[in-house]
Formats: structure tokens, sequence, C-alpha cells
């Protein structure tokens, strides 16, 4: 393996490692809920696309072909992530908007989160 590809996996492992905590540590410190839910679901996401990333430049570069576990693994983590964030965010609003206070959406229709019987 030449160096540059090596310098290439070692960069792309750290960049994973510092997505990683820069979503953990907006889940600590960020103010609500929905910034919470925000910063460990991008940066995550990201942190371990990048380390997938170099495990197939790895393994592509050592010659024992494509890992089909990693390409599952981020398939899975790139379907299902956001997906989770947004059920999360919806319930988070369900449970803690007053709804009296919704500005009218001008559409006549009722707030896309909210059911038509619950105004």
């Amino acid at each position: 393996m030449t160096q540059p590809a090596e310098l290439l996996i070692a960069a792309l492992l750290v960049l994973g490692g510092i997505f990683g905590l820069i979503g953990s540590y907006g889940l600590l410190k960020l103010k609500n809920p929905m910034q919470r839910l925000h910063a460990p679901t991008k940066a995550t996401t990201l942190g371990v696309g990048a380390a997938l990333v170099a495990a197939a430049l790895y393994s592509m570069l050592i010659g024992t072909g494509v890992i089909w576990q990693g390409v599952l693994v981020a398939a899975f983590l790139f379907l299902t992530a956001p997906l989770s964030a947004l059920y999360l965010a919806k319930t988070l609003l369900l449970r803690n908007i007053d709804r009296s206070g919704l500005p009218e959406c001008g559409s006549g229709a009722p707030w896309a989160t909210f059911p038509p019987d619950s105004r």
C-alpha cells in the first residue's frame, strides 16, 4: 500500500472521529431537544460514513475486494437515521407545542404534524 493511500485512510478515520465527537458534544451542550436531536443524527451519520469509506478503501487497496457488510451498514444507517430523527421530532412537537399559538398555514389545512381534529 502506498503512503498517500495510507494518509487518505488515516485522514478519513480522523475525520469520522471528529464528526462523532462533534455530535456527542452537541448532544450534551445544545439547549433544547430539537437542537440536541439534530447534532448527533447529522454528525454521527457523517462520522460513520467516513469510517466506512476508509474501511472500503483499505479493503480495495489490500486486494480483498468489496466489504459487503460495510455497504449494508452504510445503507441501513443512511436510511434509518433521518427517519428516526423525523419521528422523534414529530413526537416532540405533538407533546410540547401549544397548538393555540400556531400561526395559520395559509392553505386552509391544519399543520401537517397535527391531525385535522386536534385544532
